[in-house]
């Protein structure tokens, strides 16, 4: 397990009324402008418009039909599908970037959705809430059930969130499927970088979610 880059934030928290969340900015920001993504489960269209802001050609797939009404209501290009399923539809190296943004525990096979997002997508960004995280454990431990945070808000009989991991899951599963990290990230509560040099169990404690750029192993 290797990082090899931490992208800097700005210093924008998520979650934050009328600003950037952090997890997105890290997002746009490892993006070459003039790429062509794909924004996988991009809910109201929030890191869409981000990424056209910034000269990046995006289009979106989103499950919920009120997701797909409200990006279509702000111009963008949004069907609806369900990447557990649709994914498969796609040819191969469609696009620059493929990013799933705080979807893959909600995915039903996450190891088959992310081998395609790198199939369809010469790199792909995944980011996720970290089940690892101090919050979590904490709340295991001393309160005897299912966490939740501001991220994780749903109980657990009322979540879309099926497939939960923690960062040396997420890692551990891109050494198992053959899948380069050419850039890692963890983002603390206030959505500031975990800094580089602390090693992966620091990272698995204090990083509220993920962020990772990825290739295939191949080197394609």
């Amino acid at each position: 397990m290797s990082v090899q880059e931490v992208l800097p934030l700005g210093g924008v928290a998520a979650g934050q009324p009328g600003q950037v969340r952090a997890d997105h900015l890290l997002v746009a920001e490892m993006v070459k402008p003039g790429s062509k993504v794909l924004d996988v489960g991009c809910g109201d269209g929030d890191l869409l418009q981000l990424l056209e802001a910034r000269g990046i050609d995006g289009r979106g797939i989103e499950l919920s039909r009120e997701g797909v009404n409200r990006c279509v209501a702000k111009g963008l290009a949004v069907v609806q599908g369900d990447a557990d399923t649709d994914l498969v539809n796609y040819p191969d190296d469609a696009f620059d970037y493929v990013i799933l943004s705080q979807t893959l525990q909600a995915t039903r096979q996450p190891k088959v959705v992310l081998e395609n997002l790198l199939r369809i997508g010469r790199r792909a960004i995944v980011s996720f809430p970290n089940f690892g995280f101090w919050k979590m454990r904490l709340q295991l431990l001393i309160g005897g059930h299912m966490p939740r945070t501001e991220n994780l808000p749903a109980t657990w009989y009322d979540t879309a969130n099926i497939h939960f991991c923690t960062i040396k899951d997420f890692v551990e599963l891109c050494d198992a499927i053959n899948v380069k990290m050419e850039r890692s990230v963890a983002l603390d509560l206030y959505g500031r970088p975990v800094p580089l040099n602390l090693p992966w169990w620091v990272w698995n404690m204090f990083g509220e979610q993920g962020v990772f750029l990825l290739t295939r192993g191949g080197g394609k």
